[in-house]
């Protein structure tokens, strides 16, 4: 590499966007860039890093879609939408409230690309927030969404249901389960300040207590027992899967990391051990697991895919950003 500008484009292919637009801003492309494809490169690289960071509030505007502001293309723009949480109840665009599956897609991208930089805390933040969901994500076939609170109502309340019942102790949900279930039945209609804090503090509780529902429960209310046989097993199976996804060695090595609750940072090594004893003990769930997928973690889009009912293949939304970007270096 002998040139500033080559060292831009080795940077976009590793998704190193911040650095690129910190380059960028400090002339590191000489004479090449107008003003105008420098504020372009940037905004690119703004999107790539909430993407990498996986800054699911900010992914996109729902406005930029079909407009083809920020310097954004739009078709890019529109797949990063579908995997973005909305931050008002009434927006038009549900994300990652309408399906999981693209914010899955994305995951896996991401977890590819944390392992080739060898960024194993990012690695298993990433992990942990995708066992947080997964209950989520088996449901989401019977439900028809993911939770979305503005339609979760009609599937988990009425006569029969201990849904939120801080009263029912028949009920196993925790009590934080059960005041996150409560909250999803009317925060629909609640300020974008209570949504958001909804969305941030409650909604993966409200994504465990389904799967306590339907693999945990002793004594199962209408929210399980009002679906056909066919869909109990449906949400049975993806949940019990889910839940032992959420209790398994590569999630619990999160507490050893800084982004938990120690100081200490896993080495691949470790992740691989801890990979290796999640999918010996999810495998005999989910046989599907065990096949080597050619993924950096063997098994994990076999293990999305199970529990999703779909097939779960890693999304190209990182690197086409990151083509975006090299286009612009080049144009």
């Amino acid at each position: 590499m002998q040139t500033a500008y080559e060292v831009l484009i080795a940077l976009a292919d590793r998704y190193a966007f911040g650095e690129v637009a910190a380059l960028v801003g400090q002339g590191a492309d000489g004479d090449r860039l107008t003003t105008r494809d420098a504020v372009r490169i940037q905004q690119l690289c703004a999107f790539g890093q909430r993407l990498f960071d996986l800054d699911a509030e900010d992914f996109a505007v729902p406005e930029a879609a079909t407009s083809g502001s920020h310097g954004i293309p739009p078709e890019l723009v529109t797949r990063a939408l579908a995997c973005r949480m909305p931050q008002a109840p009434g927006e038009r665009h549900r994300g990652a409230l309408g399906s999981l599956r693209p914010a899955y897609r994305l995951l896996l991208e991401v977890i590819d690309a944390h392992w080739r930089r060898r960024e194993t805390t990012a690695l298993v933040a990433a992990v942990h927030i995708a066992s947080e969901y997964a209950p989520l994500l088996a449901w989401e076939a019977v439900l028809g969404h993911a939770g979305d609170p503005a339609r979760l109502p009609d599937a988990v309340d009425g006569s029969g249901s201990a849904w939120g019942d801080h009263d029912d102790p028949s009920c196993a949900h925790t009590r934080a389960e059960k005041s996150a279930a409560q909250r999803a039945l009317r925060v629909a209609a609640d300020s974008a300040s209570g949504w958001r804090t909804y969305l941030d503090r409650q909604h993966s509780n409200t994504s465990h207590a389904l799967g306590v529902c339907a693999a945990e429960c002793e004594r199962p209310c209408t929210v399980l027992t009002r679906l056909s046989k066919e869909d109990e097993a449906t949400v049975t199976d993806g949940s019990r899967l889910a839940l032992a996804f959420v209790g398994s060695p590569i999630v619990r090595l999160r507490h050893s990391a800084p982004v938990g609750h120690g100081f200490g940072v896993p080495s691949p090594d470790e992740v691989s051990q801890a990979w290796q004893r999640t999918r010996e003990a999810l495998g005999r769930q989910a046989p599907a697991v065990l096949a080597d997928d050619g993924f950096p973690l063997p098994g994990l889009t076999a293990l999305f895919a199970t529990i999703a009912g779909a097939p779960m293949l890693p999304d190209t939304l990182l690197a086409d950003t990151a083509t975006a970007v090299v286009a612009a270096l080049t144009a």
